[in-house]
């Protein structure tokens, strides 16, 4: 193990420079990725803060199923600072948005061992919780060795994923197994998780945490305002968290829907903000009305497509639409989260790639909740269909509102095993 340690020790050296070529590219997109840098080498100024619980979790989505764990945590330790990591821009701007002060926030250095002792050294945690998939051997290894207990809550590892590991997968066995408890999201991540390293007696299955993400009570009250703007009869459908290749589909599809239903609104969503101006360049060179949420703010009865190309915003663009195409689904992405719409009763229509989400997805479909399709024709066709007939909405909106209530209380279970982890002798003892 030391030699494979230090085979992926010395090959991640090498790679650095490729890494921040990527990091030079996707900055001259996206300026955020320029800023900052010094922190994805743990450079940065000491917080002064000790014992602290740092949760990381790499991008936006993360952060959103995080939530309302780190709020619960809060809650149970309101002394304890806390330190909030991501790799993305996006998901920094996130966490600083909602928690500002409350938080400190940084990026989470390469998986170097230099790096990522500098930044243990300043947050200096007394317990880590890495979000979903993210299991770096260096870091679990180095939080093994400082006796620093980490938790993988919400976990959960795709067919894909798992596939992936191929050369360095006895690596990210040893580095699992270090784990304190690996809180899983399905007994399919489970098994999974289970041959990939994660000790039996401290695995878990405790459901999604974005089951029990909240809906602020003056959602609907904006979105009624909005589409008071837009029209407020017209058929509204939103395709969101899309991605390069996908947006073509998109409008496409919704080129379609104009000609059966030529008051049609398409609220377009792109995951990345590097994807903004061609997605809106794309929507004018197709020859349909274009407006923006940056820069004309909101839409109007004339605009046959609205680019969200803002953060945050993507459940009061929800909450406004009729139809939900979740994206990164007609590609080979593996889609998005399918729960945000579903608890706010809107109908939710995915495209054949959901293997990133391969159970939440199918008990949505099964509840009778959600959609799918395998093009852009169906996308069109399923639309139409949808518009057309406001009973079949109501039933796929009610049955999708049901499954989300039914299938909270991750966040309850996740954060009794955290107070066992923290209140319980330390060592490697089992939870169970």
């Amino acid at each position: 193990m030391r030699l494979r340690r230090f085979i992926y020790t010395a090959t991640m050296y090498l790679l650095t420079p490729v890494i921040l070529y990527r990091l030079a590219i996707r900055g001259l997109r996206y300026p955020e990725y320029f800023q900052r840098w010094q922190e994805r080498f743990g450079f940065f100024a000491d917080p002064k803060i000790h014992d602290s619980i740092w949760v990381h979790a790499v991008s936006m989505g993360e952060v959103n199923a995080a939530m309302p764990l780190i709020d619960a945590l809060m809650q149970s330790y309101p002394r304890t600072p806390f330190v909030i990591t991501t790799v993305t821009p996006t998901g920094s701007e996130r966490v600083r948005r909602v928690y500002r002060e409350r938080v400190f926030n940084v990026y989470l250095p390469y998986d170097l061992p230099a790096s990522i002792r500098r930044f243990l050294d300043r947050v200096r945690p007394r317990l880590a919780v890495v979000m979903e998939t993210e299991i770096w051997p260096n870091l679990f290894f180095e939080c093994q060795a400082r006796n620093i207990p980490l938790i993988v809550a919400n976990a959960r590892l795709s067919e894909k994923s798992f596939r992936g590991y191929g050369p360095v997968r006895p690596l990210a066995q040893s580095a699992l197994a270090s784990a304190r408890y690996v809180a899983a999201q399905s007994a399919t991540d489970a098994g999974r998780l289970r041959d990939l390293g994660a000790e039996p007696e401290r695995l878990g299955i405790f459901g999604n945490l974005k089951y029990d993400m909240s809906v602020p009570p003056e959602l609907g009250e904006q979105a009624r305002t909005m589409r008071d703007g837009w029209g407020a009869r017209r058929p509204v459908w939103i395709a969101a968290s899309t991605h390069e290749g996908e947006e073509e589909a998109v409008l496409k599809a919704h080129a379609i829907v104009l000609r059966q239903v030529p008051d049609a609104l398409l609220l377009l969503v792109p995951r990345h903000p590097e994807r903004f101006k061609p997605v809106v360049e794309e929507c004018r060179k197709s020859g349909f009305a274009t407006r923006t949420r940056s820069e004309e703010r909101a839409a109007t009865s004339d605009t046959q497509c609205f680019v969200v190309d803002t953060l945050g915003e993507l459940l009061r663009f929800y909450a406004a639409a009729d139809v939900a195409f979740v994206g990164g689904s007609l590609v080979p992405i593996g889609g998005h989260n399918v729960l945000e719409p579903a608890a706010l009763s809107v109908p939710v229509v995915v495209g054949p790639q959901t293997f990133n989400f391969v159970e939440i997805t199918a008990s949505l479909i099964d509840a009778g909740a959600a959609l799918r399709v395998d093009d852009e024709a169906e996308l069109a066709a399923t639309v139409i269909r949808l518009f057309a007939d406001p009973a079949l909405r109501k039933r796929l909106g009610t049955a999708g509102q049901a499954a989300f209530a039914r299938e909270q209380g991750g966040v309850l279970r996740t954060l009794e095993i955290v107070e066992r982890v923290l209140e319980g002798p330390s060592g490697r003892a089992p939870l169970a």
